[in-house]
């Protein structure tokens, strides 16, 4: 299917503006049948899916925004989320490439599926819209008059600045630390327009999201969680998908948000004080600190790979030592000529171990997101030459850790079970698959590793693993923000270079399997199936 937008000049025919028209009513009057259906007539009109993808933006960018990542009610503290519409749509356009050509525009579906459930989130938290959190799921039956949605920061103009780019990115990180949130996402639109800077201006913006996780997660239910970072991301990969010049809806989906608060900058503090301490080699003093030294800039550039026995021993640290043996064990890598990339390798096994740990579908939440968090920086380093990014390895490794001992303190650390079924070896490949595949869709975490372990046993086509494993996780909706997280764990197994990234695969089915799920987790893809003759989703 053509996948560019600017090229088709049908986009703007009353046939097919009329059925953007429809689906924004219908996401707005919160009916996800509703844009359902209509997605399923845009579908068999052929529409392009990145125009679809830019239209949905377009609809939802408005009222995904919030005051505040945080609530006070009445003396207690309450987490108000970030945009899973946005990031679902982001999964959408990778997940589309790893599936079956017929079933490509299903991820889709997932994310038009949400959306109407997915806006004005402030107001869901308080019972006064309704929507995912409030689990009043908009129908044509019971969506007829819902409250508008509403819009807490309005679209801006551009402002511009004079001045090297340097100085004109920390005005801006300026106004972002302060949550000077119009200022600083105008000064962005600014900086936007100037095409041979846009790549430094983006790193920057991923950076501000990346450098963002809060300092403790035991026992808090206020927390970011890296979502500035996976929602900066989702705006570079949207933007780049659908062409910058078609973009600004998503950059006001994205973009606008890394001001908001509550902003939390404690850990990426330590990660600069340790490097000035630890690979600089200065004693700490009570004046200000600024810019990148030689010496980190050095160890950006070591190319040598980490063994088993060294991937071992930061594992080992990351999940069963503290944050002080953590922050060693990569110290001692790095000085050791080892490649910041590599480790980061290393880091995401372990956070995959940490989630195949994990039983309760409730206690996924800082494992899962932890994980994004892995993929994002391995993407953040393959994607932009940030001069900052080894700092953000320490956050990293620290997120990790402190995740280990979350999932400690709350008694969710248990032994894998890697036991391969009895007479898997007599079945072939696909027959291997089907197995996987009915194991994920009835929710059965063992099972699903279990039969992965089978096939990775007796199969070496890894490629058909991968699009299963997708197509398992585009089964099941109704927030398909989980779905991201069997896509970063898919695509880490193409660019992780340890021996024992088989682990990847193992943790995306898992986690497929395991995770929280919401309503009928089967309907949006049978919904899709019956609408669009694939008996394979019935």
């Amino acid at each position: 299917m053509d996948t560019n937008i600017a090229s088709d000049a049908n986009r703007n025919s009353s046939e097919v503006r009329g059925l953007y028209d429809r689906l924004e009513d219908r996401c707005l009057m919160r009916d996800q049948k509703g844009a359902s259906d209509v997605y399923y007539e845009l579908v068999r009109a052929g529409r392009p899916l990145t125009e679809i993808v830019a239209e949905g933006v377009r609809i939802h960018a408005p009222y995904t925004h919030v005051p505040y990542h945080e609530r006070i009610d009445d003396g207690y503290p309450n987490f108000v989320n970030n945009d899973h519409c946005l990031l679902s749509a982001r999964a959408t356009i990778n997940l589309n490439r790893m599936l079956p050509s017929h079933l490509a525009m299903l991820p889709m579906a997932q994310t038009i599926w949400y959306i109407p459930t997915g806006l004005d989130i402030w107001n869901q938290k308080i019972n006064k819209a309704p929507g995912h959190y409030t689990r009043h799921r908009g129908s044509s039956d019971a969506a007829e008059a819902p409250p508008a949605p509403v819009v807490y920061w309005p679209d801006q103009e551009a402002i511009q600045q004079t001045g090297p780019l340097k100085e004109r990115l920390n005005n801006w990180m300026t106004l972002v630390h302060r949550g000077q949130v119009i200022d600083a996402y105008r000064m962005f639109l600014g900086l936007m327009e100037n095409t041979a800077e846009r790549k430094d201006v983006l790193a920057e913006m991923c950076f501000a999201g990346l450098m963002d996780v809060q300092d403790r997660i035991l026992h808090n239910r206020s927390y970011t969680t890296g979502h500035k970072a996976y929602r900066a991301r989702s705006t570079v990969e949207l933007g780049n998908a659908l062409g910058w010049e078609n973009a600004h809806n998503v950059i006001y989906a994205g973009a606008l948000d890394i001001a908001v608060g509550p902003r939390w900058y404690s850990t990426y503090e330590v990660a600069c004080n340790y490097i000035k301490m630890m690979i600089e080699g200065e004693a700490l003093h009570a004046v200000p600190y600024s810019g990148v030294s030689e010496a980190e800039l050095a160890m950006l550039r070591n190319k040598e790979p980490v063994n088993q026995q060294e991937a071992a021993e930061l594992s080992n640290a990351i999940l069963r030592q503290g944050e002080i043996e953590t922050l060693e064990a990569v110290t001692r890598l790095l000085k050791a000529g080892k490649d910041p990339r590599r480790i980061l390798d290393v880091i995401q096994l372990a956070v995959a171990q940490i989630v195949l740990e994990t039983q309760d579908p409730a206690a996924f939440n800082m494992p899962h997101h932890c994980y994004e968090y892995q993929n994002t920086l391995a993407w953040f380093y393959d994607t932009f030459d940030h001069p900052r990014r080894l700092r953000l390895l320490y956050v990293a490794a620290m997120f990790a850790n402190r995740v280990a001992y979350h999932q400690q303190g709350i008694g969710e650390v248990h032994p894998v079970p890697l036991q391969v079924p009895a007479g898997a070896h007599s079945l072939g490949a696909d027959q291997l698959l089907d197995r996987m595949d009915t194991a994920i869709c009835a929710l059965n975490g063992a099972e699903a590793i279990a039969w992965t372990q089978a096939y990775c046993d007796s199969a070496s086509d890894r490629d058909k693993l991968v699009q299963r494993i997708a197509l398992s996780a585009c089964k099941l909706g109704n927030d398909p923000h989980n779905q991201e997280i069997a896509q970063c764990m898919l695509m880490d197994f193409g660019t992780n270079r340890q021996p024992d990234r088989d682990k990847l695969l193992l943790a995306a089915a898992y986690h497929t399997a395991m995770h929280r799920k919401y309503g009928d987790p089967g309907e949006p893809s049978r919904r899709f199936g019956h609408a669009m003759g694939l008996a394979e989703l019935h």
